[in-house]
C-alpha cells in the first residue's frame, strides 16, 4: 500500500475543529463562553510556540465530553459538523484527497483532535483510516481521560507505526500533508512531505529541505 497521510486542522480544514467545537459549545451555553475562549487562546498560543502541554490541554478539552450525556453530545456534534465544519472544507482540500484516491493510495487522516469530533469529519472526506487522540469511555460515558498515547507530535509517529505493524504496511512511497511544525517528526518519516498553508517555522523548514509548499485558497467550499 502507498499511504497518503493528511493532517486535519488548518490542512484539510480552513480552521481548527477542536477550537471550533469549544466555541460551538459556548454558543449552546454548554460551557462558559468567556472562560473557554480565554483558555483556548492560551493553549493555541502554546501550540503555535511548540510548547503545548498536550495532557493539560486534553484535560481541559475533554471535560465537556465527561460532563454531558453522550446522546446530547452526538446531537450537538451533528449540528456542529453541518454548521461549522462543512464551511471549512475547501474544494482544494477535497480535490487533493480525490487525486490520491484516484491513484489507489490508502488514505489516512492523522490528527491530535479527539476521535469523537473528527470521526464524522473523516467521513466527509470518505477517508476510512483515522488516527486520532482517543477519549476514554467507561460504561458508555466519557471519563475526560485519554486512552493510550495522545496523537500529537512524536505521538503521531508512534501511533502511525503501531497502525502499520497491525496492518502489515510500510512507508514506502508515502505522502504527508500538514500545516504545522508540530508535525515535523511525522514529515521526516515519509517519502513525500508537503507543507500546506504552513506556519512560519514549517515554511522555513520546508524551504530549507526543498519540500513542496501548497497554499490553499479557502473561499470556494465543497459541501
Amino acid at each position: 500500500m502507498t499511504l497518503a497521510i493528511f493532517d486535519l486542522d488548518n490542512t484539510l480544514l480552513s480552521g481548527d475543529s477542536d477550537h471550533a467545537w469549544g466555541l460551538f459549545l459556548a454558543e449552546l451555553n454548554v460551557v462558559d463562553a468567556n472562560h473557554h475562549r480565554r483558555e483556548q487562546q492560551r493553549y493555541y498560543a502554546d501550540y503555535v510556540a511548540g510548547k503545548l502541554d498536550i495532557h493539560e490541554f486534553l484535560r481541559f478539552q475533554l471535560q465537556a465530553l465527561k460532563d454531558n450525556d453522550p446522546a446530547d453530545l452526538r446531537q450537538w456534534r451533528e449540528r456542529f459538523v453541518s454548521e461549522k465544519i462543512v464551511p471549512m472544507i475547501s474544494q482544494h482540500a477535497y480535490d487533493l484527497v480525490r487525486r490520491h484516491r484516484a491513484q489507489g493510495h490508502t488514505l489516512m487522516i492523522i490528527t491530535a483532535t479527539n476521535r469523537f469530533i473528527t470521526q464524522p469529519i473523516a467521513h466527509k472526506f470518505d477517508v476510512d483510516v483515522l488516527i486520532a487522540t482517543e477519549p476514554e469511555m467507561v460504561n458508555g460515558r466519557f471519563t475526560g481521560e485519554v486512552q493510550g498515547v495522545p496523537c500529537f507530535q512524536d505521538g503521531k509517529v508512534t501511533l502511525l507505526h503501531t497502525w502499520l505493524t497491525e496492518h502489515g504496511g510500510d512507508l514506502n512511497g508515502s505522502w504527508c500533508y500538514t500545516d504545522s511544525h508540530n508535525d515535523l517528526s511525522l514529515m521526516q518519516v515519509v517519502d513525500h512531505p508537503v507543507a500546506v498553508n504552513p506556519d512560519h517555522v514549517l515554511t522555513a523548514e520546508a524551504k530549507y529541505r526543498g519540500w513542496p509548499i501548497l497554499e490553499f485558497q479557502h473561499p470556494n467550499t465543497h459541501a
